[in-house]
């Protein structure tokens, strides 16, 4: 039947036409009223933003995605998201703003499909200001990026509002996690087909127990029509995503598993319908209801599933940045989940802003290259407001947080395309090329069997068909990858051992060759004492100590911070400190009542113009000078971290092993007994020195694992196939890792790369897993003996089989390879008082 359209003539009169569909959204429409470029169009809405993305150069939009799109009226216009240019709600709505660039995130709820992700990353093109903009499909938002100067956020609001994509602006929900309306919808459709289920069984319970001679053919052809009424809602709520998700598949001649299984679900109520209808049965409408209810149980299930991992990507995030929280006089430092609005902290040079905050003390100097991609540092004055994700490099500076930590947040630029490493999808590849083809397998295995028991049983061969169909199941594989990583995930950060996603675990299974730093790496600058040795023996004075623990202190860096606890043991004036630098590698310097102090590696000291003298130290050596006169040395002593020899050990045998150090070669014998004389151990090394070994050992085919602290070796972590960042008290976070490691756990390195293998055999095995139910499932459904609602039971407890699988292999070979023990809370963080008397 040709859909028509009614329009009202001049005259009064109702007439009818042909209608067509709109050549945007596809609703149906009336010829010639709205008619531009040669296509059709609903309404005037539809027809603008047609004329904008052809405008645009963005005319593809209408050649990918499934082709459903929403109706577009006439748009509300900027003047209705004015409110949003309101300070007030406006740095409610910001993720950050530095007067150059802005970064907002808004949640989409009509994004549905590939031409959706394509158009709002091309948002660019549209409005002049608007620069990248990234999807999250599965969150339904889009994070946008435009300049403020150029464009009002109530422009970018009002622009997505004209493509029909009005943003969901709640500030409620800003403080809470989304409620996804599919899941209500889950529930919804699920209490339809159970409410079904339950009262069409009851209509044939009488049948089942063999009473339907009693009961007479009046009430049955009554319960058959009640029966048939009930399934109504079945089909068009309950079944509603097989629908939607089979038109949106073969318009673009593709065959996912929900068409057969459509299919499947006309067949059955097909029967029934005529069955009912003619008198000849009572058909079977309980096991349609039945189907729907398990199947979407399962569909409840998976997402189930995948939402708490979505939760834990995105709202714990296994963050570990911890923080310098000022209390008076004394700082203790927290986890980030510890920090509340109002809280003052110290942020030291190479530190990361953790939430937006206003500048108490200090001058600040930020680097948001983790939030914009642009490496130019930026000066803020005192009161002025630091955003999340911006990092400190001048000296220390002290803060006051204005919005809460989002944790989440924080993961989400860590995970930029910026820092991320091309690498291969190994199992998303096998889902993928298993996924395309089991549609096709299954649908032969399901003609197959129907067209080979029809000669003989029609009902048998019907039952055979649908069975097949539902009792097949892709998305036990499609869990398999993602639970078992995510599960991994989660046992090594109870360890503190932190991933930027589960992804990384699959590339540690293919590691072969391990390179160490030393300082901070191998060695604790925890342990062993601090000595001063004075040129010609003499000894700091009290001006010149303060001097020099008040440039120590404003850095990040483990050998800084010793020395700066070390200065701390004497009662020492406040000193102010001007003009701080740190040079990667290098060393730190800042004015202190007008005179310049330096202190660094010997080498930099006497690149500065400072004559140094060679000297033979035991530990590390930090050189000392005031203007142009070398003071002495400090040494750092440090103790091999304890099970490091027994953890070099053991993957010497597995792996190909190296050792970068910055040092000299003082301690190469006490080294090279630690590692065996076959490992390379190179010292006197600057950054560019290790990214060049990093490169060339990936040049000769090695994978690469890189383990540094992640401040001087940042160069080399972003090159290496895995880059490990060791810190003593995760408040040094680079971007560049792929691993933080707390540095006590350094010693279980070894056991992370074979648990890394173990859990990548867990997937594969997960994988079997799923495979073998699959052949088992379709071969009893083939034979037609299982029933279609037996068959949805079987499905969901195909998934929970997998889950279960791999929760408990990957908690097994945890225990296995070494890495559990006792559990600790990720984001829990020791408070240690250390006082600050220099600032």
């Amino acid at each position: 039947m040709e859909a028509t359209a009614e329009i009202t003539t001049a005259s009064g009169f109702i007439e009818r036409k042909e209608a067509i569909a709109c050549f945007h959204c596809g609703t149906a429409c009336v010829p010639g009223r709205h008619l531009k470029a040669g296509r059709e169009f609903c309404c005037a809405g539809c027809q603008t933003v047609f004329e904008l993305l052809s405008d645009a150069g963005l005319d593809r939009y209408y050649e990918i995605g499934d082709g459903v799109r929403a109706r577009i009226d006439a748009g509300t216009g900027t003047e209705n998201f004015r409110f949003l240019d309101n300070p007030e709600v406006r740095a409610r709505f910001v993720d950050f703003d530095d007067g150059q660039t802005t970064r907002v995130t808004f949640r989409l709820p009509n994004i549905h499909c590939l031409a959706c992700v394509w158009l709002l990353e091309n948002l660019f093109r549209l409005m002049p200001g608007v620069g990248k903009s990234t999807v999250h499909f599965p969150r339904k938002q889009a994070v946008i990026t435009f300049d403020p100067n150029t464009v009002r956020l109530s422009d970018v609001a009002a622009l997505l509002d004209s493509l029909g994509y009005p943003p969901e602006l709640k500030l409620s929900d800003l403080e809470k996690p989304p409620v996804s309306p599919i899941t209500r919808r889950m529930w919804l459709q699920t209490g339809v087909a159970g409410f079904a289920f339950g009262n069409t069984m009851l209509f044939s319970i009488s049948i089942y127990l063999g009473l339907d001679s009693f009961s007479g053919p009046a009430f049955l052809q009554l319960f058959g029509i009640l029966s048939l009424i009930l399934s109504i809602p079945v089909m068009t709520i309950s079944a509603r995503e097989y629908w939607v998700a089979s038109w949106r598949a073969l318009k673009h001649r593709q065959i996912p598993i929900e068409v057969p299984i459509a299919f499947g679900i006309v067949a059955i109520w097909g029967q029934s319908a005529w069955e009912v209808l003619s008198g000849r049965g009572e058909g079977y409408f309980d096991s349609l209801a039945g189907l729907l209810f398990f199947l979407n149980i399962g569909r409840i299930f998976q997402q189930k599933t995948f939402d708490r991992l979505a939760f834990d990507r995105d709202y714990r995030s296994f963050f570990p940045l911890s923080v310098m929280r000022r209390q008076g006089d004394r700082e203790e430092r927290v986890a980030l989940a510890q920090v509340a609005v109002g809280d003052r902290l110290t942020i030291r040079h190479g530190e990361l802003v953790p939430a937006d905050a206003r500048l108490v003390s200090g001058a600040g100097v930020i680097d948001y290259s983790f939030v914009t991609g642009e490496a130019e540092p930026v000066a803020r004055e005192l009161g002025e407001i630091l955003h999340a994700g911006g990092r400190q490099l001048g000296g220390a500076i002290e803060i006051e947080t204005v919005k809460a930590v989002n944790q989440g947040y924080l993961t989400d630029l860590w995970n930029q395309d910026a820092f991320r490493k091309i690498k291969d999808d190994t199992f998303g590849t096998l889902t993928n090329v298993y996924s395309r083809r089991f549609t096709w397998i299954i649908l032969g295995v399901a003609v197959v069997s129907a067209l080979g028991w029809m000669p003989f049983d029609p009902s048998r061969g019907l039952k055979a068909f649908v069975s097949v169909l539902i009792v097949a199941c892709p998305c036990a594989l499609a869990l398999a990858a993602p639970f078992t990583l995510g599960s991994a995930q989660r046992v090594l950060a109870r360890r503190r051992i932190f991933l930027r996603n589960p992804e990384v675990i699959e590339t540690l299974a293919k590691i072969d060759a391990v390179v160490f730093d030393k300082t901070g790496t191998l060695t604790s600058t925890g342990t062993g004492d601090v000595h001063w040795m004075g040129l010609l023996g003499t000894e700091l004075d009290d001006e010149e100590a303060a001097a020099v623990r008040a440039v120590a202190v404003q850095s990040s860096h483990p050998l800084a911070r010793r020395v700066a606890d070390a200065l701390g043991m004497r009662s020492l004036a406040r000193v102010e400190v001007t003009g701080f630098r740190e040079v990667t590698g290098c060393g730190v310097e800042g004015v202190c009542s007008g005179v310049r102090v330096r202190m660094g590696s010997a080498a930099w000291l006497r690149q500065e113009g400072v004559d140094v003298p060679e000297v033979t130290i035991r530990g590390s050596r930090v050189a000392v000078a005031r203007g142009a006169l070398f003071r002495g040395d400090f040494a750092v002593g440090a103790e091999v971290r304890p099970e490091a020899d027994r953890m070099l050990r053991e993957m010497g045998g597995r792996y190909e092993l190296a050792l970068l150090s910055g040092d000299n070669e003082r301690e190469r014998e006490r080294f090279t007994e630690l590692f065996g004389s076959g490992a390379r151990l190179h010292f006197n090394q600057s950054p560019l020195h290790k990214l060049g070994f990093i490169r060339d050992l990936q040049a000769s085919g090695r994978r690469v694992l890189m383990a540094g602290d992640g401040l001087n070796d940042a160069g080399a972590l972003r090159q290496a196939d895995v880059g490990v960042a060791v810190a003593e008290d995760v408040a040094s976070f680079s971007p560049a890792s792929d691993v933080i490691l707390q540095a006590g756990e350094v010693p279980r390195l070894g056991a992370v790369l074979d648990f890394s293998g173990r859990v990548v055999r867990v997937v594969r095995i997960s994988f079997l897993v799923s495979t073998a139910y699959n052949l088992v499932g379709l071969a009893i459904a083939a034979s037609g003996r299982l029933s279609p609602i037996v068959c949805a039971v079987l499905m969901p407890l195909s998934s929970v089989s997998v889950v279960l699988v791999a929760c408990g292999l990957t908690e097994w070979v945890a225990r296995r390879a070494g890495v559990t023990g006792e559990k600790t809370n990720p984001t829990a963080v020791e408070s240690v008082p250390t006082e600050d008397k220099s600032r």
